[in-house]
């Protein structure tokens, strides 16, 4: 990984190339000078600055010709253009195709650094952009099935949080996956090898909720017979998680705050005081603004928690989300139940996308395992549906739907690679170099072309053939 970005001087003046360079001599970059159109186009084909300064008047050729050259092939390189007094028209005019910024002689120093800096900088955001967009292509992770963006958007948060000790706070109606996610943050972080202890505090006994959480020793009241340790202890040096944390007592949360400040509690019925090492996960299907606001939460405790919130989408906002997580289940359960469903039908499809799901993935789970003890057939059609949701649609709009669909299908399958029959298991980046390489061939050399062909942005392409050929 490059530590200074490239920026390229195109300028048949050694005296102005000398002084632009002056200029330029504190940022952190790699400057390059060029002084023909000829030189500059072979230094961007080898290697494409992220910047390049570019004056119109050039002895071999003119500054346009090469801004033209660059927009054509896709390069990802930003264009400041520096021209005369008399050719500020034509600076707007190339502007218009495709520089982002223009320079009149003489350049002031200040003038030219501050440009400088603005270009580079959103180069480096596009930059953060495409490779974000590149990442796309996760549709599992840690027990969630999905490629949808606001799971990508999940997943990045994931990856950022789970090398933190930082308390995390999920959000989500009920099914989305919330426990899920917390042992996602488990798995992903440091403490993977150490306890997950996941406790639900709305299927807890309020008055039992304290002694499940720090645990209680002998007598402490009537049943306790032993000694027990509580879920607190449970967790030492790994996780712990409480699941709809909403639901705890005003008197139990001021305990809690204690415990998630200093890491130290008591049992019920002992003075003794234990310090434990956890790290904090906590959950709910509340809105938990309005439950500070409505006086069931502790606002204290609210913002002791609530460092690093996470929000889970409902399964109706996920969109082909839906149909990848239901094939999932149909398999699963079909092996479990030795019956023969394999795929769904159409309408099926159609349904899914357009149901709401008010049980999200936990509503999906629990009707894919109806069909499955209920029936036996190949597909899963219309008539295997329970209710509602098999007549959440009239027949006239799943019919509707499904030429919306099979249209859609039809277009998109046109523009497909063929899939060889090869079976052989290779490593990932070597198959991903062919198939850029193969596609960069069949478009003859143009990058952009493939680039839309493969369905990146042509600076991705350009940034792994510098990576190749470092």
């Amino acid at each position: 990984m490059k530590d200074k970005p490239n920026v390229l001087l195109v300028e048949d003046s050694a005296p102005l190339a000398a002084l632009y360079q002056e200029y330029l001599s504190d940022e952190p970059i790699n400057l390059d000078i060029a002084g023909t159109g000829k030189e500059a186009m072979e230094k961007i084909e080898i290697c494409p600055p992220e910047l390049m300064i570019l004056d119109l008047m050039l002895p071999d050729m003119n500054g346009e010709e090469i801004l033209t050259w660059i927009q054509k092939q896709g390069f990802p390189t930003s264009t400041i253009v520096a021209t005369g007094h008399g050719s500020v028209d034509i600076a707007v005019s190339v502007m218009r195709g495709g520089a982002e910024d223009f320079l009149e002689k003489p350049i002031d120093a200040n003038r030219l650094k501050t440009t400088v800096r603005n270009l580079l900088e959103r180069a480096r955001l596009r930059r953060i952009v495409d490779e974000f967009q590149e990442s796309f292509g996760r549709d599992k992770y840690h027990g969630f099935i999905g490629s949808s963006l606001p799971m990508q958007t999940v997943y990045k948060i994931i990856d950022a949080a789970a090398p933190s000790t930082a308390t995390v706070f999920i959000t989500g109606e009920s099914g989305t996956g919330k426990e899920v996610a917390a042992e996602a943050i488990h798995k992903q972080g440091n403490r993977a090898d150490k306890p997950f202890v996941p406790l639900n505090c709305g299927a807890i006994p309020h008055d039992l909720m304290e002694s499940e959480i720090f645990g209680h020793i002998k007598g402490a009241f009537t049943g306790a017979v032993n000694d027990r340790k509580g879920a607190a202890s449970m967790a030492d040096g790994g996780t712990l998680f409480l699941d709809e944390i909403g639901e705890m007592d005003m008197e139990l949360q001021t305990k809690l705050l204690r415990f998630v400040q200093t890491g130290s509690f008591q049992k019920v019925g002992s003075s003794k005081t234990e310090k434990v090492d956890v790290r904090f996960i906590c959950a709910t299907n509340r809105d938990p603004l309005q439950a500070v606001a409505d006086g069931i939460f502790r606002e204290d405790l609210y913002y002791r928690l609530h460092v690093v919130p996470i929000h889970l989408p409902p399964l109706r906002d996920r969109g082909d989300d839906i149909i990848a997580i239901a094939t999932h289940f149909l398999h699963t359960y079909a092996k479990e139940e030795n019956k023969s469903f394999s795929a769904f039908s159409q309408e099926v499809n159609v349904i899914f996308r357009k149901y709401n799901w008010p049980g999200n993935v936990r509503q999906l789970q629990n009707v894919i395992r109806n069909i499955m003890v209920l029936h036996n057939d190949q597909t899963v059609a219309l008539d295997h549906l329970p209710p509602p949701i098999n007549t959440f649609l009239h027949k006239d709009e799943i019919i509707q739907l499904e030429r919306s669909a099979t249209l859609e299908t039809s277009n998109s399958s046109e523009s497909n690679f063929s899939l060889n029959e090869d079976t052989t298991i290779r490593p990932l980046a070597l198959v991903e170099r062919e198939t850029i390489e193969q596609a960069i061939n069949l478009c003859d050399g143009n990058v952009p072309k493939a680039a839309a062909l493969l369905e990146v942005s042509p600076s991705t392409i350009y940034r792994k053939k510098q990576t190749w050929e470092a």
